[in-house]
């Protein structure tokens, strides 16, 4: 796949993970050990906030094989709360997903800016 090509598929698949209207088993499929998150990605799914969040990547950059830079804001009602974002997208499984690190990150966000009542594998993932 060309850079380009993992650039469009990691964009599309960031988006799609941050999108509400995406099911909730295909969006912990597009995050990385996902199954780990499946009942925090639930539990957001039915949050009011999260129910109009959605995600605009700007920029990907890939870092290595599997690993790339993604530019990214979060919307909430189409008005960025959050505005250029650094995260990271990796490969796992063949498919580009959303980096543990920056889902434990913006649960930090969310959280007020505390680690504690996170998912244990979000220590892990700093």
């Amino acid at each position: 796949m060309s850079n380009s090509g993992a650039a469009a598929t990691i964009k599309a698949n960031w988006e799609a993970f941050f999108n509400p209207k995406t099911p909730v088993t295909k969006r912990v499929s597009l995050l990385q050990n996902g199954q780990t998150f499946a009942s925090v990605i639930r539990a957001q799914a039915s949050s009011t906030l999260a129910s109009s969040a959605t995600a605009k990547v700007t920029k990907v950059t890939l870092v290595s094989p599997s690993q790339a830079k993604v530019t990214y804001s979060i919307l909430v009602g189409g008005q960025a709360v959050l505005s250029n974002r650094t995260g990271v997208a990796v490969k796992q499984g063949g498919t580009w997903k959303v980096g543990l690190a920056s889902f434990c990150g913006l649960l930090t966000v969310e959280n007020a800016g505390k680690t504690t009542g996170l998912p244990a594998a979000c220590k892990s993932a700093g």
